[in-house]
């Protein structure tokens, strides 16, 4: 297969886009959604094809999303995803069953969080409780997810609502370390723009300085290897 785009037949009918860089998965994912989407399903190898299936196919109700599939770092896709296309439902297939990693992931938008490991008919009927306007997660793993303690993701998400799509792009230059300059020539608009949303994004995330924003945002969304680099 093509390293290019990854879709089936009839785009414009498409509903949903699986992302994940394995092959064998998509298709047993496919396999296992047809008689519930029964549309024509488009798949990305990486999160860079996703978001230009996204732009192409504005039609798009659903994305199930990988964590660790190349181009996302951590939960950064599945927040990208929330800012950039608010009225799509994203829908979080994951090998990584970390409580902590579930409860953060709802807290960013998902409107479920399904295990690897589930029988494929469980996730059917987790797309099917997504798609009829509820969230879901592994039901012998709800409470403890759902439990009610102190966790600062959830504050941090709160303030991540108030942040502009153009807000947010620039919130991920800042932690990749880039000045305003470069941010500026990366998303072509005047440096001057760039420093009006950097102080908007401070003011919002009620840090003091672009540094702790950047640092910030990558203890909050990166996983842990990635802090590290």
């Amino acid at each position: 297969m093509s390293d290019s785009l990854l879709v089936t037949d009839n785009l414009a009918m498409a509903r949903a886009i699986i992302a994940d860089d394995h092959p064998l998965f998509r298709a047993a994912l496919t396999q296992a959604l047809r008689d519930t989407l029964s549309d024509p399903i488009l798949e990305a190898a990486n999160f860079q094809q996703l978001l230009e299936l996204l732009a192409k196919n504005p039609q798009i109700e659903l994305v199930l999303l990988d964590l660790t599939m190349p181009g996302n770092r951590g939960l950064t896709g599945l927040v990208s995803l929330r800012h950039r296309y608010p009225e799509v439902l994203v829908v979080v297939v994951s090998a990584n069953e970390q409580v902590t990693v579930m409860r953060q992931a709802m807290n960013y938008g998902a409107s479920a969080y399904i295990p690897k490991s589930l029988p494929l008919v469980e996730l059917q009927q987790a797309v099917q409780v997504v798609l009829a306007g509820e969230t879901w997660l592994p039901e012998h793993l709800l409470a403890a997810v759902s439990a009610d303690e102190t966790d600062a993701s959830a504050d941090f998400a709160q303030r991540l609502e108030q942040l502009t799509p153009h807000q947010y792009r620039v919130l991920e230059c800042l932690a990749d370390g880039m000045l305003n300059k470069q941010i500026a020539y990366e998303l072509n608009v005047q440096e001057t723009t760039i420093k009006q949303h950097v102080s908007a994004i401070l003011r919002k995330l009620n840090v003091i300085n672009r540094t702790q924003a950047g640092v910030v945002f990558k203890q909050m969304l990166y996983s842990p290897d990635e802090q590290e680099h």
